[in-house]
């Protein structure tokens, strides 16, 4: 899995490859986590790379969401796979988390 973090607009936006997983979600939630300890808050994950998520990756989501809603701000996605969106939609998280198109519509969304 590879993340890299770019700024936009009103948001930082996490571009996600690969599969989150058992082996790769811990070093997602660390890596959104330290975009939270700088004090970004809203943050999207643009899952356009990603081809498949776990549950460990669902509790990497659900983690996230948490803490940036607590903070005042929101952790949203764009640009999810079908079958990915199907994960996320047989567990309920389709409702929990803010899903767009594309990155440029979740950055959007925060104005």
């Amino acid at each position: 899995m590879q993340i890299t973090f770019r700024e936009a607009d009103t948001a930082i936006v996490a571009q996600i490859a690969g599969s989150i997983d058992g082996l790769t979600s811990e070093a997602l939630q660390a890596a959104l986590l330290g975009e939270l300890l700088k004090g970004h808050h809203r943050i999207v994950a643009d899952f356009e790379g990603v081809d498949y998520t776990s549950s460990a990756g669902l509790r990497v989501i659900l983690a996230t969401v948490k803490e940036a809603r607590r903070n005042g701000g929101d952790f949203r996605l764009a640009a999810v796979r079908p079958a990915v969106m199907r994960v996320l939609q047989m567990s309920g998280f389709a409702g929990i988390v803010k899903i767009y198109p594309d990155a440029e519509a979740a950055v959007a969304s925060f104005k």
